[in-house]
């Protein structure tokens, strides 16, 4: 059953209820009043009658043993009637010429009780009081009429107010049913249209980032697949060539012939362990020994590696940080790949006589640490994919330069790895930064000596 057809039958079925609800509701209490109007107007006449009964009742011991020997009709008028039944129906005592059964369908029925029990029924009738009875009946009776035609003609004009307006309700859940059977059929990155700001609209919402999502993800993957592919075959085919020659000279190979081998096994075990780690990163399964670090003079080491390339490029660099900065809790060896690539791209990018400036600074949750070079910067459409794998923003001078594009995305994950965050800021001609924050998790900085301000400078 389709969600219109049950939004539909639930409206009707609620209209319905109402309307019984409604009608009870109104016949109970109009009975009630009714009821009360026509009993009120002979209270105490009924209320003499009945200790009279009861009297007799009593002298007699619990029987009603001679009870039509009773003068009591001379209490009532002679156009009235008198009617005492027991709590069976049988008839004890009777008085005027008015019938039984219009006593009891237009008189006023009292119970007589003793000691907490009914002991019979009194019935009195004069014209009066049959008259506010028949005009009880009536009204009851219109009243009911009234109630039932109006309930089916409300039900009636209900019925295409409710089809309407649940067509209306599920109107934007079935235009995303065919776009939904698409993106199924495997139509990644369709769009449905976004027409409100309900429910339904965040659900149309949702669903189209969702599908521009697997659309990215599948494009990932594809690209994943091709540069992997071109990334060995590059290295596979430069063994392959070599070995067909080295087998063609029939010569014996002299050790300097295989360096060219070597260089690219040693590549090929680069990507393949990269691509190790980054898939060990991606599904949360990298190992980590965190230990507490001096994050400044962690940077001293990384400085201290890439000095030569500093100085042959003619690259100054500059490492600042505050004084106190607390040592946090990090596995050493992944932060130090991680500050080692972004150092090592900064150089790369970074024109002789240039400079290289790393902020160390302390903020309420961790610390910010920020490289900043003087290069020729990124332009701003590639900067929301440079941490994807194997992106390049230079395709024709990467390969030549070393890159694989897989150490941006290596870092990113292994700052995920460590709680933290990692962005970048570029502006084409001026430079690049990269802002990388670490959160305290298990800082111990309040057990370290507190350490001066660095301000270390390396030129050529």
């Amino acid at each position: 059953m389709s969600v219109t057809r049950k939004l539909f039958i639930t409206i009707v079925s609620f209209i319905v209820a109402m309307c019984l609800v409604f009608a009870f509701v109104t016949q109970i209490v109009l009975k009630d009043i009714l009821n009360v109007m026509v009993d009120a107007s002979r209270t105490k006449e009924v209320k003499v009658l009945s200790d009279l009964f009861i009297d007799h009742y009593e002298k007699k011991g619990g029987s009603w043993e001679g009870v039509q020997q009773l003068q009591v009709g001379r209490k009532i008028d002679r156009d009235a009637g008198l009617l005492l039944l027991s709590p069976k129906g049988e008839r004890l005592y009777h008085a005027g010429a008015v019938p039984d059964q219009s006593i009891t369908l237009f008189g006023i029925r009292s119970q007589i009780p003793k000691e907490g029990k009914t002991i019979a029924f009194l019935y009195y009738y004069d014209p009066e009081v049959a008259h506010l009875s028949k005009l009880r009946m009536g009204i009851r009776d219109s009243t009911t009429v009234l109630l039932i035609a109006g309930a089916t003609v409300f039900v009636l004009l209900s019925l295409p107010v409710a089809y309407w307006l649940s067509k209306r309700l599920t109107a934007p859940l079935r235009s995303m049913i065919p776009a939904i059977d698409r993106l199924g059929q495997g139509e990644l990155g369709i769009q449905v249209p976004v027409v409100s700001r309900d429910e339904y609209g965040k659900t149309a919402k949702a669903f189209n980032e969702m599908s521009q999502q697997l659309q990215q993800a599948e494009e990932i993957r594809r690209n994943l697949f091709a540069n992997v592919a071109h990334e060995l075959r590059t290295p596979l085919t430069i063994l392959q060539g070599k070995l067909e020659w080295i087998q063609q000279r029939g010569q014996p190979v002299q050790p300097e012939s295989l360096l060219p081998l070597q260089d690219e096994l040693i590549r090929l075990n680069r990507l393949v362990d990269d691509l190790h780690q980054l898939s060990l990163a991606e599904a949360k399964k990298l190992p980590l020994d965190q230990k507490p670090t001096d994050i400044p003079q962690l940077f001293s080491r990384i400085i201290d590696r890439i000095q030569p390339d500093a100085d042959r490029k003619g690259v100054e660099i500059r490492l600042h940080c505050d004084a106190g900065i607390p040592s946090i809790s990090v596995d050493s060896n992944r932060i130090t790949q991680v500050f080692l690539n972004l150092l090592t791209n900064a150089l790369r990018y970074t024109p002789p006589g240039g400079s290289v400036k790393i902020d160390i600074t302390e903020k309420k949750e961790g610390l910010q640490i920020q490289v900043s070079d003087t290069g020729v910067g990124i332009p701003p459409e590639h900067l929301p994919h440079l941490f994807n794998r194997f992106y390049r923003t230079d395709e024709s001078r990467a390969r030549s330069r070393g890159g694989m594009g897989l150490g941006l995305a290596i870092a990113k994950e292994f700052v995920m790895a460590h709680h933290g965050t990692i962005e970048v800021e570029s502006t084409p001609d001026q430079g690049t930064t990269f802002i990388v924050e670490l959160p305290f998790q298990g800082a111990v900085g309040e057990h370290q000596p507190v350490l001066p301000p660095i301000d270390r400078e390396m030129e050529k």
